[in-house]
């Protein structure tokens, strides 16, 4: 399942993510890399603990617990602190597969990489090439989206970045530990509560058929759901 989210940050929130991006302190993107990983990629990244970066993630896990699509599609338990990267001309991440675990450095948690985050901070007219490809069951999609929208897949999937060909692409990117494990159940549910959505919308949240989908949505979670 991919899924695009819209404004997970509005237009101002950007703003201040660039001005205070442009003061960080940036390094080799390879220092969060996997040994695989790590030959194909070519970018510059916010070294993880500083200022700038614990202020922009906080500001990108506030607007995630105000995006009900993503909630709704993640069902997240745990969510990787974001990180940002930021790709010039001739910059790009070859194939790949993200890590199935990540430590969050300074901590004893590890998240599961179950989803995949990119959200994109800069304008898609600011830079030509820079796509994220991912690799899917229907095919290869390949995403490019508006500052402060989001794309969120399994961590599952091969993807790479397409180099840089003019310009600058900064995104933030993170990982999703979700609720349920199980790919095709999270997307059954994300179907089951988009489709209570729109009944709720046309019938009304008091609608006998909207309570009982309601209840059969939360039972589902209640038997399936890690905690």
């Amino acid at each position: 399942m991919l899924i695009c989210i819209p404004e997970v940050l509005t237009k101002a929130e950007v703003a201040h993510a660039r001005a205070r991006l442009a003061e960080a302190e940036w390094v080799d993107g390879s220092a969060t890399a996997g040994a695989q990983s790590t030959l194909a990629k070519k970018n510059a990244q916010v070294r993880e603990n500083t200022p700038v970066a614990a202020e922009l993630g906080d500001l990108i896990l506030d607007a995630l617990g105000r995006a009900p699509l993503f909630v709704s599609a993640a069902l997240p338990l745990r969510t990787f602190p974001p990180l940002f990267n930021r790709y010039v001309t001739g910059d790009g991440f070859g194939t790949h597969v993200d890590n199935a675990i990540r430590p969050v450095r300074g901590t004893s948690v590890r998240v599961r990489t179950d989803l995949s985050c990119t959200l994109f901070l800069t304008e898609p007219e600011d830079y030509d090439g820079g796509e994220l490809v991912i690799e899917g069951a229907f095919g290869t999609q390949a995403v490019k989206l508006s500052a402060g929208d989001m794309v969120l897949y399994p961590g599952s999937s091969l993807h790479h970045v397409t180099p840089v060909t003019r310009g600058a692409r900064t995104s933030a990117f993170f990982w999703v530990q979700s609720m349920i494990r199980d790919e095709t159940l999270r997307t059954t549910l994300f179907d089951l509560d988009q489709s209570i959505q729109a009944h709720a919308a046309e019938h009304g949240q008091d609608h006998p058929l909207t309570i009982r989908l309601t209840g059969v949505y939360h039972n589902l979670i209640r038997r399936f759901a890690d905690s």
